[in-house]
């Protein structure tokens, strides 16, 4: 079997899904995201629907528990079994956060990492790690924080400065960038026009809950909000059109509601695809 690499649009893959997706996946849906650490235990006849998924659409992986920024030794063993799920399903692509879930014990939560010259060293040696064992670059995403430890770098001085020392990709989550700006009172579109296009594979949009009117919570529980769209179609723009992957948690809406914001997500594709063509 052939990977599939990702493109167009995409939607997160959740067990209680299957039997209404399969035997047939929609069609509006180009590519899927799992969390392997969702899948990787599970056999029979939940392992047998998701290799019929892998074999009709391309898929990519966004992982839960590596804990890159952690103070713990990396789990190897889990590095491993991830390497094996990636190589049994012919997924090219491993994600996961710029953050650290763990310290003596896993922690259930994406805790924010220092924005110091030391931890770039430290994440980054990690990365180069993970990469050697996986056989792939490491594709790490730009995560909420709510607030700031020690910081002696910007955000998007930490986030270059890992992607340039550590050789990995980046996977652009703009809802990600929009609830930080709000919380951390930036400019979201600077922030995007100062990432490297060469390192964005892919990208996530989502719903957030507004806590306070200078403060937003990241929780894929809502439908994406207008200044969202409007980033995303900036951050195309501004740096390419890269696939895009809606992620809903929590207060899932029915199938169709979802393929609806999908289906936005590919429109503004083409929109500023036919911009850029237009342009050149």
């Amino acid at each position: 079997m052939v990977m599939k690499a990702i493109s167009g649009a995409g939607l997160g893959l959740r067990r209680e899904m299957l039997d209404e997706l399969l035997p047939v996946l929609p069609a509006e849906v180009d590519f899927w995201e799992v969390a392997p650490e969702n899948w990787i235990p599970l056999g029979g006849k939940f392992s047998q629907d998701f290799e019929r998924c892998t074999s009709q659409a391309a898929f990519t992986t966004h992982g839960l528990s590596l804990s890159i920024g952690g103070p713990d030794p990396l789990d190897h063993r889990f590095l491993l079994a991830v390497k094996r799920f990636l190589n049994r399903y012919n997924i090219p692509l491993y994600s996961e956060h710029l953050s650290y879930c763990g310290a003596q014990g896993h922690m259930y939560d994406l805790m924010p990492i220092p924005f110091t010259e030391e931890a770039v060293k430290h994440v980054s040696e990690r990365i180069r790690t993970v990469q050697d064992v996986l056989e792939r670059p490491l594709v790490l995403e730009n995560v909420s924080y709510y607030l700031t430890i020690n910081d002696r770098m910007s955000e998007l001085e930490f986030i270059n400065a890992v992607l340039d020392e550590s050789g990995c990709l980046m996977l652009l989550d703009v809802n990600n960038v929009y609830v930080n700006s709000i919380n951390h009172r930036y400019d979201p579109k600077a922030f995007i026009d100062g990432l490297p296009s060469g390192k964005i594979v892919y990208g996530h949009i989502a719903g957030h809950y507004e806590e306070a009117e200078d403060l937003r919570v990241d929780t894929h529980g809502a439908d994406v909000i207008e200044d969202v769209w409007e980033l995303l179609t900036y951050a195309y723009q501004r740096h390419h059109v890269f696939p895009t992957l809606l992620e809903r948690d929590f207060n899932i809406p029915p199938l169709p509601t979802l393929l609806e914001e999908v289906r936005r997500i590919k429109s503004i594709q083409q929109h500023v695809t036919a911009e850029q063509v237009g342009v050149a």
